[in-house]
Parts: C-alpha cells; structure tokens; sequence
C-alpha cells in the first residue's frame, strides 16, 4: 500500500498526458500555449511507458487513473491511453479531464476503450460569457457532448471555476440546470498563481461561502470514497444532479490527499501544487514498472503536510483543470 508518513494512502493516480491546451482561459492560459510545440516535439510518455506508470502505481494499490493535460484529447492515441489504464490489473476506473471540444465526436469511442468517468470544464453556461473566458465560441458543441455522454451511462462531472466578475452571477443558472441535469457540478476555487495576482484579487471566490449557501438551501454533505477526487460533494431531493467544492484553501484540504499527480514528461509531483517534480522518465522508459514502484514509494515518505498556499507560494501550477478530481 502506498502510504505517507502521515497516515495518508493514495489511492488516485492524475496522469497528464500533454501540457498542450487548445483554449485560452482567462484565468489559466490567458494568452494561449505559447510554446509553439507539437505533441510529437513535446515528447510526452508514449502509450507504453504510460502503461509502465499505471502497472506501477496499480501494484502500490491504486485504483483509479484520471488522464488529464493540458487537453488529453490532443492526443491522437488518446483512446489508446485510456485502454491502456483500464486493462492494467487493480484499475478499477479510469476518467479524463477534458474542455469538451472534441466530446461529439469522440465521447462514444472513449466509452469503448474503457472510460468510466468523464470530467468537463464549463465555466459559463451563458455563449457570449463562455467565448470571454475560453476564447472559443464551443459551448453549444460541449454541451451536445456532455447529452451524448450521458445517454451512454458514462458519470459525468463538471467543473466551473468561480470568478467573481465573469460567472458568480450565474450561479443560480447553474443550479438550474442541476435541477434537471444528472451531473456532478464542481466549483473549484480560484486559486493564486505565479502570474495573476491582479486576477486573484478581483475574482476570487471563497467556497466556504457557497458551501453556507448550499446548506442553508438544504443540500446535504455525501460520504466520499477512498477514490474520491478533493471535492465536497452536496446533494438535495430535487435535484437530479450533485454540487461539489473543490476549496484548495480550506484548513482541512490536505488532511484527505489521496491522489499523486505524474506529468506528462514522467515527473512525479507528490503535491499538485509541488515546483519540482521528481524525474522518474529514464526508469519508465526501460518498462520496468517493479523498480518504478520502488521509487515512487520511496518518494511518498517525502511528501509534506500541506502546501503553502495560504502563504502565497503556488508552485508549478498554473491550469485549474488540475484540481477537478
């Protein structure tokens, strides 16, 4: 079993599979990937040494594989990828992290490689508001895909990042649609970066307010699984769908990490919000996933309490899409 020495037990694999992001958040990538790469110049972890990872990490315990970027579905071979994972002894689900571009035309081979969960970025529900975040006039496109998604029974999250001035006034929109809508909404507190400190100081949101809304309106706290990504799940009798918070600066945040985060370059990151990686590539790419267990829990007993972000420091993470267990 992998384990810290606090007690923790990771069970949750985030594998990045591209750095490459194909939208221009405004609170993320405000003026798009700007390192003028391919997939192929980037040089991610190939469907092979991406099955080395998984077979190691399975056989420390894990059990479930999130793909994630960037945008994983870039990637040509994504649905070789996710059939990778899903046939890897002791995964029992593997989910991707996507903006949904793509979701219309490529949700229903996903779902035959083995996907089992999928999670989308909408960070408006409103086209002209969406267009002003992302850059792209694709909500119509995404939302028939999350239709698509669910007419073949594959769970479906969705993350919105709360912003104070471009999506807070929406909010109720949101839990209309909820109201209806069988998905698992998840907002996810604007965190601080390297490179939005003016951003952060007019747009940031504290979940614990929502989170008081939320149960003075009646929606209840739901039990997570061990597996479970770092949201605060809430439901209510009258709504088909859930609400989640994902709220990186609460107290408690860390106290419940089940999840190590492997870059898209085979790095291990023991914390989402670590500034340097432990390179681990040359160890994955001899394909001996025995050794990379040995090091990846030998690694583990290094992981800190807490990050610092109540102290200002951010690390290397810079995409959102990140924290949307």
């Amino acid at each position: 079993m992998l384990q810290d020495s606090f007690g923790r037990r990771f069970y949750y694999l985030r594998l990045s599979v591209t750095d490459i992001c194909n939208f221009r958040c405004n609170y993320c990538l405000p003026d798009g990937y700007q390192c003028g790469e391919s997939i192929a110049q980037e040089n991610p972890l190939s469907v092979a040494e991406v099955g080395t990872v998984v077979r190691a990490f399975a056989a420390l315990g894990t059990e479930k594989v999130r793909l994630t970027g960037g945008e994983p579905s870039l990637r040509k071979d994504l649905p070789a990828l996710i059939e990778t994972a899903k046939n890897t002894d002791g995964i029992r689900r593997v989910a991707i992290t996507t903006n949904g571009y793509k979701l219309p035309s490529e949700i229903d081979a996903w779902q035959c490689a083995g996907l089992d969960q999928l999670n989308v970025s909408i960070d408006s529900l409103d086209p002209h508001q969406f267009r002003a975040i992302t850059g792209h006039h694709k909500l119509e496109k995404i939302l028939r895909g999350i239709d698509r998604a669910l007419a073949l029974d594959i769970p479906t999250k969705v993350n919105a990042v709360l912003l104070r001035e471009h999506n807070l006034a929406e909010f109720n929109q949101f839990l209309d649609w909820v109201r209806v809508t069988p998905v698992s909404l998840r907002f996810i507190e604007l965190m601080r970066t390297g490179d939005n400190r003016d951003f952060f100081a007019s747009n940031h949101v504290a979940g614990s307010d929502i989170e008081n809304l939320l149960l003075r309106s009646g929606w209840t706290p739901v039990v997570r699984s061990r597996d479970a990504g770092p949201a605060k799940e809430f439901s209510h009798p009258d709504y088909a769908g859930r609400i989640g918070l994902i709220m990186p600066y609460s107290k408690d945040f860390c106290a419940s990490c089940n999840r190590l985060r492997m870059s898209a370059q085979g790095a291990l990151h023991l914390c989402l919000f670590a500034e340097q990686g432990i390179a681990l590539r040359d160890t994955i790419a001899s394909g001996d996933h025995l050794a990379l267990a040995e090091q990846i829990r030998a690694a583990v007993c290094g992981k800190h309490v807490s990050h610092q972000l109540a102290s200002g420091f951010t690390g290397a993470t810079r995409n959102l899409a990140m924290l949307g267990g």
